[in-house]
C-alpha cells in the first residue's frame, strides 16, 4: 500500500458508562500502524468517570474528538458521529473492543485496493476468554471459547465495521430504532453485504458474570428473529421454557463437561423468555 493510496479514516465509537474498558480500546486505537486516523467519540448520555478519562487523554492527542447527545442510543450516536467525520472511510467499533496494531490497515485495505464498498473481520476474538461465564457463553453458540465467530463463518456479512462514508451517506446512515438489528441496517438499504477483511484482528468481552448473562439475553431476546411475528413469539416462548433450558442446559453440560453450564443456561434463556413475553405486551425493542 503506496502512500498516496492513503485516505484518513474517522473511527467512530459511541460511548454509554464505559469507564471501565475506554482506556483500553483507546490506547489500542493510538497505536495503530495505518495513519492518517481521527477517533470521534459519541458520548450517549454518561453518568460515570468515562468523559472525564476522554478529556484527560484528549488534552494529550490531536485526533480525538469527544461529541456529547442526550440518551438515545448506538444507532443515533453512530450517525452523529459519521455527520462530523472528515474520513472518507468509516469504522465503527465498539468501546469494549481492543486493537491489534494493524486492525486498521487490514481493514481498510480491500477498500483502498477498490474491491469493496466496506469490509468486516472474522478475526473478532474474545478478550475474556478464560472467564467462565464467557466459556459458557460460546459453549451456548457452538463456537470455540476464544472467538466471537466460528472459523467456517462466511466471506460476507449483515454488519460493516468499515464502509466508504459516500455509501454511508447515501442511504442516511444507521437506522435509529434503537433495535438489536439496526446495525443490520446498512446492508439492508444498500442491498449489499460485508466483504471480508482478512487479517483484521481484534478482541471483544463476552458476558463475564450472571448479570451481565441476563443483561445481554434480554437485548438478544428482543430481535426480531425471536420475537418478532407471532410464529416466532410462541416458538420462542416454548423453546426458552423453564423445562426446555433445563433440558438442554443438563445435556450440553455433560457434553461439554461443564456442570456450571446449566446454571447459566437458566440464567440466559429466563432472559430471552422474559423478553418473549413482554413482547406480546408491547414492550420497546430499545435498550
Amino acid at each position: 500500500m503506496t502512500n498516496h493510496s492513503l485516505k484518513l479514516v474517522s473511527i467512530i465509537i459511541p460511548i454509554f458508562n464505559e469507564d471501565k474498558v475506554i482506556l483500553n480500546c483507546l490506547q489500542s486505537l493510538q497505536n495503530q500502524s495505518y495513519k492518517p486516523l481521527e477517533i470521534i467519540l459519541v458520548d450517549d448520555g454518561s453518568t460515570d468517570k468515562t468523559v472525564k478519562i476522554i478529556e484527560n487523554l484528549k488534552s494529550k492527542s490531536e485526533n480525538l474528538k469527544l461529541l456529547h447527545q442526550n440518551h438515545q442510543g448506538p444507532g443515533p450516536a453512530r450517525n452523529f458521529g459519521a455527520s462530523k467525520a472528515r474520513g472518507e472511510i468509516l469504522v465503527f467499533v465498539d468501546a469494549d473492543m481492543i486493537f491489534e496494531k494493524d486492525f486498521v490497515r487490514d481493514l481498510v485495505k480491500p477498500i483502498l485496493k477498490g474491491k469493496t464498498i466496506g469490509t468486516f473481520s472474522k478475526n473478532e476474538m474474545v478478550s475474556n476468554k478464560d472467564n467462565l461465564w464467557s466459556i459458557c457463553w460460546n459453549f451456548n453458540r457452538n463456537v470455540p471459547k476464544d472467538r466471537m465467530l466460528p472459523v467456517d463463518y462466511p466471506d460476507q456479512a449483515p454488519v460493516y465495521r468499515a464502509i466508504l462514508k459516500k455509501e454511508f451517506d447515501k442511504v442516511g446512515g444507521f437506522d435509529t430504532t434503537g433495535e438489536y438489528t439496526d446495525d443490520w441496517s446498512l446492508s439492508r438499504k444498500l442491498k449489499i453485504k460485508s466483504s471480508l477483511a482478512a487479517g483484521a484482528i481484534y478482541y471483544h468481552l463476552n458476558p463475564s458474570s450472571l448479570e451481565e448473562v441476563f443483561k445481554q439475553a434480554r437485548w438478544i431476546g428482543k430481535n426480531e428473529f425471536i420475537s418478532g411475528s407471532p410464529a416466532r413469539r410462541l416458538r420462542s416462548f416454548l423453546f426458552y421454557s423453564f423445562p426446555a433450558s433445563l433440558a438442554i442446559g443438563i445435556y450440553k453440560s455433560i457434553i461439554y463437561g461443564q456442570l456450571m453450564f446449566v446454571i447459566f443456561k437458566l440464567f440466559y434463556d429466563l432472559g430471552i423468555w422474559i423478553s418473549v413475553v413482554r413482547s406480546f405486551f408491547g414492550e420497546k425493542k430499545s435498550k
